[in-house]
């Protein structure tokens, strides 16, 4: 079967189809076309992206695109030093908060993680994870959605090296869709206006 390909939106340029679902499209195509795909750099920026990728897990980005100030608000704008230091009342708080998603068992692992990530030296998260980045030209450009993959090796090699730090939620999947989010792949498809950035 095959997959689709890039999407004309409103304005005329061509972008990837997810970036235009017709009910989210003003949310999804300015995340598209200004954020996702572009590399993003330093340990508490990598964090948030960390978190928000596993509390997406099993539900539509949308929900985490328009809760994302929400959850800066309530984890300390994803601030590792001061996440560390989160009490059991600070995951009560955290439960009663409307303004995330709340679910205990992830937000139980972006406390854990960032007492991972704090154990870290300075810049180290971020090495780590881009040291996992595949060369540029390491595989054709995708030209329809079916020529994006869900796993890679380099996001298996991700994930248990993030694991082996004891961080959590943090599976290839989880951990490709953080390559995609962060900039370590392009996924943009060939034909995307926003690929050239």
């Amino acid at each position: 079967m095959s997959g689709q390909g890039t999407v004309p939106g409103p304005d005329g340029l061509p972008r990837c189809p997810w970036g235009l679902e017709a009910e989210t499209m003003a949310d999804y195509r300015a995340y598209h076309d200004t954020e996702w795909g572009r590399p993003v750099h330093g340990d508490d920026a990598l964090y948030e992206r960390i978190c928000l990728e596993a509390f997406q897990s099993g539900l539509s980005w949308l929900t985490i695109l328009r809760r994302r100030e929400g959850f800066r608000a309530a984890f300390a704008d994803f601030t590792i030093k001061k996440v560390a230091e989160f009490t059991e009342a600070d995951e009560q708080r955290l439960l009663a908060d409307a303004g995330i998603i709340r679910n205990r068992a992830k937000i139980a692992a972006s406390i854990a993680n960032a007492r991972a990530a704090a154990e870290l030296a300075p810049g180290e998260l971020d090495r780590l994870i881009w040291s996992h980045a595949p060369a540029p030209d390491g595989r054709p450009v995708p030209r329809t959605t079916a020529d994006v993959p869900a796993i890679t090796p380099e996001s298996t090699a991700l994930s248990l090296a993030l694991k082996k730090h004891g961080f959590r939620f943090v599976g290839p999947t989880t951990a490709y869709a953080l390559m995609q989010a962060c900039g370590l792949v392009n996924d943009h498809l060939a034909d995307c206006h926003a690929r050239t950035f």
